[in-house]
């Protein structure tokens, strides 16, 4: 009798104990909003003019880098935002164009993702997203890429408690919506950073150039100037301009001409005639790992891009008045000036940011 009571205990406490348990929330997480410091090594970049409505913190960060590489947010779990920028190529894609959910083609080539922070006109080559936090939902949408709904994004999410627990640790609860899952997003595109190159340890005085670099360094920098061949520069800082290589606007470098041009660019958002055919100016840090070149990807190396400045330039209505100056001699690039312009250029490679596992895949 002793025994049967017994062990009527502890099948009664063994139950009590199970629908406790189940009653128990699976998600178990605490809000942490502790501050996410930007990893700037040299101080060659300026402070960021960061949105005040999505400050960084680390749980932020890190639910963004999660998202970054899921591939639940593509229709069929096939591919993630990752797919298409690789941190060994620059945060960009080494194919003239990405592909998409169902072997689609993208229409332009995947852009570089670094250094976002100092970016403040627009995003896409086309400048059709106002904020980073717009741009970081949209290819989840497009058809050519991943070809989902944030409906089904957001269930999918919700059926996972890992994401339950990292939204309440970002965010407070465990509420996932768009907008979070757009500032989750914007906040790890902000925090990758690439200021360590051979070039930003020249600037520090910790590094130097060789001859070579030195010569195109002066190149770069150098303006043309048609009467004096001899120091006539290539004008490249007259768009890659400041220590991030890029002056953040739209223009036409005179790829084709009006009757070639298949593409509006940023005409295709402003509405704007005399914005036809141009698109953003991209930084060229990195650029010597982050070929195709163009929004097209229509060349492979940087001896192709150089030889389009020098000698390539294509006459149109909306051309850039700079570019345009140089049409009736180029640029007088010699063999030599190409090679050391490009020597400079692959000093502006960042082997610290490309390898950084703060920028690596969580999982």
């Amino acid at each position: 009798m002793h025994n049967i009571v017994r062990y009527s205990l502890i099948v009664i406490t063994l139950s009590v104990a199970i629908a406790c348990k189940k009653d128990e929330p699976a998600v178990v997480a605490e809000y942490d909003d502790t501050p996410y410091s930007l990893d700037i090594v040299n101080g060659n970049l300026p402070t960021p003019n960061l949105p005040e409505d999505n400050p960084l913190t680390v749980q932020k960060v890190e639910l963004g880098r999660m998202l970054f590489y899921e591939n639940l947010l593509s229709r069929d779990a096939s591919i993630s935002c990752a797919s298409c920028h690789h941190q060994s190529d620059g945060f960009s894609d080494p194919n003239q164009f990405s592909i998409g959910v169902d072997g689609n083609l993208g229409g332009r080539q995947a852009m570089a993702i670094f250094n976002m922070a100092w970016n403040e006109n627009g995003f896409f080559w086309d400048g059709r997203a106002e904020l980073l936090r717009h741009q970081a939902v949209l290819p989840i949408q497009d058809e050519l890429e991943m070809d989902e709904t944030l409906t089904n994004v957001i269930a999918k999410l919700n059926a996972q408690d890992m994401y339950k627990e990292q939204f309440i640790r970002a965010f407070g609860d465990a509420t996932i919506n768009e907008e979070r899952i757009a500032y989750a997003l914007e906040a790890f595109m902000f925090s990758i950073i690439s200021d360590d190159s051979k070039y930003d340890r020249y600037l520090a005085g910790k590094e130097t150039l060789t001859a070579s670099e030195e010569r195109g360094r002066q190149l770069f920098f150098g303006e043309y100037n048609p009467f004096f061949p001899e120091t006539s520069g290539a004008d490249c800082a007259h768009c890659h301009s400041g220590n991030n290589f890029e002056n953040d606007l739209y223009m036409n470098n005179g790829l084709d001409s009006d009757a070639d041009m298949d593409d509006e660019g940023y005409q295709a958002v402003t509405g704007n005639a005399e914005d036809r055919a141009k698109f953003k100016v991209t930084s060229l840090r990195n650029i010597a790992i982050t070929q195709p070149y163009m929004h097209d990807g229509r060349f492979n190396t940087l001896m192709e891009v150089l030889d389009h400045y020098n000698e390539g330039i294509q006459s149109s209505t909306t051309l850039d008045p700079a570019l345009a100056m140089t049409m009736d001699t180029g640029l007088m690039l010699t063999s030599e000036d190409k090679l050391d312009l490009v020597n400079f250029m692959k000093t502006l490679t960042d082997n610290r940011f490309l390898s950084n596992p703060a920028y690596q895949s969580p999982f």
